[in-house]
């Protein structure tokens, strides 16, 4: 934060503005001279007088969130003047959604494979004794709105520790999820989000 009083050089916004920066001048500490661009484009936006106003309405430790917010946004709408920073925003919630569709199909992808691996009674010879397999951690599950994702635990036996009956649960899980991968596919297709 420099402030014009440090200097004989006037802030930015007085300097855009075209007036003498007075020593307890608003927006000193935040518009310095070597950043001309920053209140000119938040002064474009919002307008000096509004940003004035609303700098004094803060306490003085909430202004620089407040005006890095501004000059946030200014940007974004110079950019893109329709959408500003929602945009953006918009844009990498898609994108994080994406990739976290693709990351479920993976997981399932991988269950299925690590399942179809598992070695059944049916493969051993007559008279074999195959001992148990329980898990020793239970793989981690998570249901949210967005519906179910699978996550093994670090500490997870791998898919040797599992028993005949876990197999059919994370079978079914697996199908669960493809489908779900499918449905959700088939509605993106007729989406009207996307730019």
């Amino acid at each position: 934060m420099a402030t014009s009083s440090s200097s004989n050089s006037p802030c930015a916004a007085c300097k855009f503005l075209r007036r003498k920066c007075m020593q307890g001048c608003i927006f000193a500490p935040y518009f310095p001279p070597e950043e001309p661009q920053k209140f000119a484009n938040v002064h474009k936006i919002f307008g000096a007088s509004n940003v004035t106003k609303l700098l004094n309405e803060l306490l003085p430790h909430q202004r620089e969130d407040a005006v890095n917010s501004l000059a946030y946004e200014a940007e974004a709408r110079m950019k893109d003047p329709v959408y500003g920073c929602v945009g953006a925003i918009s844009f990498l919630q898609r994108e994080v959604h994406r990739l976290q569709k693709e990351l479920d199909a993976a997981n399932a992808d991988l269950i299925r494979y690590a399942c179809n691996e598992i070695p059944t009674t049916l493969n051993a010879p007559p008279g074999t004794i195959i001992p148990p397999m329980v898990p020793r951690q239970r793989p981690i599950i998570r249901m949210d709105n967005e519906g179910s994702s699978f996550y093994p635990n670090p500490g997870w036996g791998g898919p040797w520790a599992m028993t005949e009956w876990w197999r059919v649960v994370l079978l079914k899980f697996a199908i669960r999820q493809q489908r779900a991968a499918g449905a959700a596919a088939a509605a993106d297709i007729w989406s009207p989000v996307g730019r």
